[in-house]
């Protein structure tokens, strides 16, 4: 059995499974969050720990913890002060923490995570409390090594590392060293939804400073009080920040999190064939929306490879978005050319379309040739051809937003789209809500009913003409978390397109028959068990594709997945000596 020994400030901890042996005693125990099981503590436990006296005399089941803990939550006035209400239990009572989010996940999923997060990170400055995760300076490179060993884990001792260099934050933009909450955000979502182990889980900030003016006119702000560095010194510290990964713990998955447009893919690029690593803004958006484009194909009748598509918002989530489909579209036959040929990408200049001014290099395969486009409206105007232009002339099945511009889809647009096709498949995928480019209610009025909706962030139902529509939501925590489950269970070198393909599949086949008013998705009310499915379905396209550990077949995979998931329960703890 292996032994983790976990070494802090006041504590040693050694993880032998399900049990764990520290020499804390009393309230220094009571202060761990990853130890203390508060009024759970039994008797014996009590006397052999140096807790006698340090609680109230009754020993509590968990679940009449979790009661107790959700009834207070319940009188939390509001989605921030439930945010932070939980922060507290986390950073007090970790296992119970997660007991309560895993048994009220759809209530809390956007409580922990998007949309209420970007508030937390929009104040971390000023709401801050206790630091989690690393914080790497871009001012002080030299800190990276020590930082690292400061947290006193062992090369086998993390599995994921989570790093955000804070500058596109959800659909909010650019907040610095706060970043470092969407990372701990993406950590605690892999534990809740999959049950990777949160002490496996390594939230990281790399702070190169800020161009949010806001943040650096701010006495409070608590990151590097300078604009972004850029260029051969911010790929310098990212260099040196991946070497120390690499070196402290060989074989993690390096998960990149809401990096700027021109830094996203490029990292990706460049790190994807050295070593395990994953770009959830590009590739578990594309493999989410695969997983809705592919239940939309089924849903509406039309073939994959008949599909027109629009995406509104060309940028790194855009762009990944097309990858992930086209990519789904090859393998069914078509060359790379072709599928391209099936999408129409429009960025802030409007359609992109070869030799335009400001077309980025990840954009040309889908630019339109300049005359197919030559009689459009807006062709060589300085605002470009509009989304309705496009509408118009192709009469597009899909319409994809990734533009964090709020109502892009206008009634115009949206009914110019429902005259084309039988049964249009809309997807507004920005967040956080008021982000989002068309409300579902909207679609549906100008649509007659006809639109098969997802969106980014949660939306209620929706009454309509006497029924009811479930609103299915593109959360990337339908996928990211199996696909770091799988991955890691069956210690895959690499993090490939099938993998993200077999991964869209996994979801989308938890559609069988659509009917009428149903969500396209799945909803997070079982996503333990989703996130499982997908971490099979991972792991065996790992094998498949020879970058899992050897000898691994793909009848083990069920178990290495099961073996490789944590519990929200009390471990036995020892007293060391």
């Amino acid at each position: 059995m292996t032994v983790t020994t976990f070494i802090h400030p006041v504590v040693v901890v050694k993880n032998k499974g399900r049990i764990f042996e520290t020499d804390a005693r009393g309230r220094d125990l009571l202060t761990h969050a990853r130890l203390n099981k508060g009024t759970a503590f039994t008797e014996q436990e009590r006397r052999a720990l140096g807790l006698t006296g340090l609680l109230p005399p009754a020993v509590i089941s968990p679940q009449s913890q979790s009661d107790r803990v959700y009834e207070q939550y319940q009188r939390q006035q509001g989605d921030e002060a439930k945010q932070v209400y939980l922060t507290a239990l986390l950073n007090r009572n970790e296992t119970l923490f997660y007991r309560v989010v895993i048994e009220h996940l759809e209530e809390m999923l956007p409580i922990i995570y998007t949309p209420t997060i970007a508030k937390a990170i929009q104040h971390f400055s000023h709401e801050f409390r206790s630091p989690q995760g690393i914080y790497l300076s871009i001012n002080k490179p030299d800190d990276i090594e020590v930082s690292f060993r400061n947290c006193g884990f062992t090369k086998e001792d993390i599995d994921i590392v989570v790093v955000s260099d804070g500058e596109r934050i959800l659909g909010i933009g650019d907040w610095g060293v706060g970043g470092v909450n969407i990372a701990i955000g993406k950590k605690t979502v892999y534990s809740v939804a999959a049950g990777i182990p949160p002490w496996r889980i390594l939230p990281v900030i790399l702070d190169v400073g800020t161009n949010n003016k806001t943040l650096l006119e701010d006495p409070l702000y608590l990151g590097n009080r300078h604009e972004r560095v850029t260029g051969e010194a911010y790929d310098s510290f990212v260099e040196r920040f991946v070497a120390v990964v690499e070196q402290s713990y060989p074989g993690v998955l390096l998960h990149w999190e809401d990096f700027g447009g021109q830094n996203a893919r490029r990292l990706l690029e460049k790190y994807k064939d050295r070593l395990c690593t994953f770009n959830d803004d590009m590739q578990g958006t594309g493999a989410i929306t695969l997983a809705a484009v592919l239940a939309g194909v089924q849903a509406s009748g039309v073939p994959l490879l008949e599909q027109k598509i629009v995406i509104f918002g060309a940028g790194t989530a855009g762009i990944g978005i097309a990858d992930q489909i086209r990519q789904a579209m090859q393998r069914k036959g078509m060359s790379a050319t072709e599928a391209a040929a099936r999408f129409w990408c429009i960025d802030r200049y409007g359609l992109v379309v070869q030799g335009a001014e400001g077309i980025t290099d990840v954009q040309k395969l889908y630019a339109r040739q300049p005359d197919e486009v030559e009689s459009w409206e807006g062709r060589g105007s300085k605002e470009g051809i509009s989304l309705v232009e496009v509408i118009r002339r192709i009469q597009p099945t899909m319409l994809i937003g990734a533009s964090t511009v709020s109502g892009a889809f206008t009634e115009e647009a949206v009914r110019e789209m429902a005259k084309g096709t039988k049964t249009p498949v809309i997807m507004p995928l920005s967040n956080p809500t008021e982000k989002s480019e068309a409300k579902p209610a909207d679609l549906l009025n100008w649509t007659d009913g006809k639109a098969l909706i997802v969106t980014g962030s949660p939306f209620a139902d929706v009454e309509y003409k006497g029924g009811t529509y479930k609103i299915g939501q593109a959360n990337n925590a339908l996928v990211y978390p199996g696909i770091g489950l799988g991955t890691i269970a069956v210690k895959a070198s690499r993090v490939t397109d099938s993998m993200l393909t077999a991964a869209a599949e996994a979801v989308a086949s938890k559609i069988t028959h659509y009917k009428a008013g149903e969500s396209l998705l799945p909803g997070v009310h079982d996503l333990r068990l989703l996130s499982r499915d997908v971490a099979i379905a991972v792991g065996q396209a790992a094998i498949k594709e020879d970058v899992a550990s050897k000898g691994l077949m793909a009848d083990d995979v069920e178990r290495a997945v099961d073996e490789a998931a944590w519990q929200a329960e009390y471990p036995e703890i020892h007293p060391l000596d």
